[in-house]
């Protein structure tokens, strides 16, 4: 052992001596290499709460125009079965309302999330196609019927489809079988959504016929 360390080994206030030079010679330096690494870090903190709280926002507002959008579509089919008026303006505030909030969420939304709103925006504007429809179709009965049929079936299914995902991409829930449910869940709501179109275009397009056919024959019987 040196000299020097035996010194310090015999006197304690020696080696504080020692460290308390070494602190006023590297500490203030130490200490302000570590302030501006805190800082750094405590606004990449404050950027990534304010980011989770945006998208937060944007979620919510998302899942309450959608299902404002099913609602309303909903309710104005069951006026219409009662035979009460119906306020239009009611509906498409609340169809201009998810498009408002789907085109912002289109740029932010993760891919799966995205997959799932483009796939329900399709079959909530058929759903809106089913209701406009309604006064001109052939068999009230029927058409009633169906659009009941879809709101609360594959419809109501899609807007909790999407209510869950989007707790889903924020960690809210977590289910390992989610992804599963999901990609089955899409498959149904296409299918039901595909049909339904199918179906409405072709009573679209017998109702136009019928009133070519109308005019015509009124073309016709005038002098």
């Amino acid at each position: 052992m040196s000299d020097m360390a035996s010194w310090m080994l015999a006197r304690p206030s020696a080696r504080i001596l020692v460290d308390c030079s070494i602190w006023l010679t590297w500490g203030p330096y130490a200490l302000w290499k570590s302030v501006p690494w805190r800082a750094d870090r405590a606004r990449e903190l404050e950027r990534d709460e304010q980011a989770l709280q945006a998208k937060r926002a944007l979620y919510a507002d998302l899942n309450n125009a959608a299902r404002a959008y099913r609602v309303a579509a909903q309710d104005a089919v069951r006026a219409a079965e009662r035979g009460e008026s119906v306020d239009p303006a009611i509906l498409d505030a609340a169809k201009d309302a998810w498009g408002d909030q789907y085109s912002q969420a289109q740029m932010a939304l993760a891919k799966d999330v995205l997959q799932v709103a483009s796939k329900l925006n399709r079959a909530l504007g058929v759903g809106y196609s089913v209701v406009k429809q309604l006064p001109s179709s052939p068999d009230l009965t029927e058409a009633y019927e169906r659009a009941k049929v879809w709101f609360s079936g594959p419809l109501s299914d899609g807007v909790w489809l999407l209510r869950v995902t989007l707790r889903h991409d924020l960690g809210v829930e977590v289910d390992p079988h989610f992804e599963q449910i999901r990609m089955q869940m899409l498959t149904s709501l296409d299918t039901a959504r595909g049909s339904l179109e199918r179906l409405v275009a072709a009573e679209r397009a017998r109702a136009t016929d019928s009133a070519q056919h109308r005019a015509q024959i009124f073309g016709q019987d005038r002098p």
